[in-house]
């Protein structure tokens, strides 16, 4: 099997060049690296040729690498069931720079991509409707980033004087991002899990006192 997607992916190379960057098999599957410039080009190319026909694309999502200058991979699933294989597509982006859009490929893009610029801030170019699909039209940043704060910057709640759903700064009666365990118990000597080291200690020096005593 390993050795038909190696083949698969010296096929796909040589008939598109300079559009592949790396093509590697990884548990099974095919990865090709490609460009944003070539992305659309090259998915028009697997899902029409004879020896591809990967008519389905199964998903479209990213991954946030904060490290990197182009932080995210934005990723295409595909599937041919005329050959029953599977190739997945990386390309490299940055929050600034749009993706040229493939829901002119693939019409169940429009979603995949609508949710990956929700969740992660990756716009598309020439997608016919991009906007949020899994947060709310209010929601105020891109939540599977890295350094989205887990409390969110905006809390929703129902205000019973303006009869109305109402949106706020977060509010925190204790700073859960730089937590100080004592604080919310002043006066506490002890913090849970010491008894058990003190307890281990009292045996080591009832040993110290029994040396001290021979001496």
């Amino acid at each position: 099997m390993d050795q038909a997607l190696i083949d698969l992916g010296d096929y796909i190379d040589a008939a598109n060049p300079g559009a592949v960057l790396g093509a590697e098999v990884g548990y099974g599957e095919l990865v090709v690296t490609t460009t944003a410039r070539a992305v659309v080009k090259l998915l028009t190319f697997l899902r029409d040729d004879q020896n591809c026909q990967f008519k389905q694309l199964m998903d479209v999502t990213a991954v946030d690498r904060p490290d990197r200058e182009a932080r995210f991979e934005i990723v295409y699933n595909m599937l041919s069931l005329k050959h029953n294989q599977r190739v997945r597509i990386k390309l490299a982006a940055d929050a600034s720079t749009p993706v040229p859009s493939v829901t002119a490929v693939f019409s169940s893009a429009n979603w995949f991509e609508r949710e990956v610029w929700d969740l992660f801030g990756v716009s598309f170019s020439d997608h016919p409707d991009l906007r949020r699909i899994m947060t709310d039209y209010g929601f105020e940043g891109h939540p599977l980033r890295k350094d989205f704060p887990l409390t969110g910057y905006v809390e929703v709640r129902y205000d019973p004087d303006q009869k109305r759903v109402v949106y706020e700064p977060v509010k925190l009666p204790q700073e859960f991002r730089d937590f100080d365990f004592m604080s919310p118990w002043e006066g506490m000597l002890h913090l849970p899990g010491d008894e058990k080291a003190e307890a281990d200690a009292e045996p080591d020096a009832k040993s110290a006192a029994g040396e001290e005593g021979d001496g």
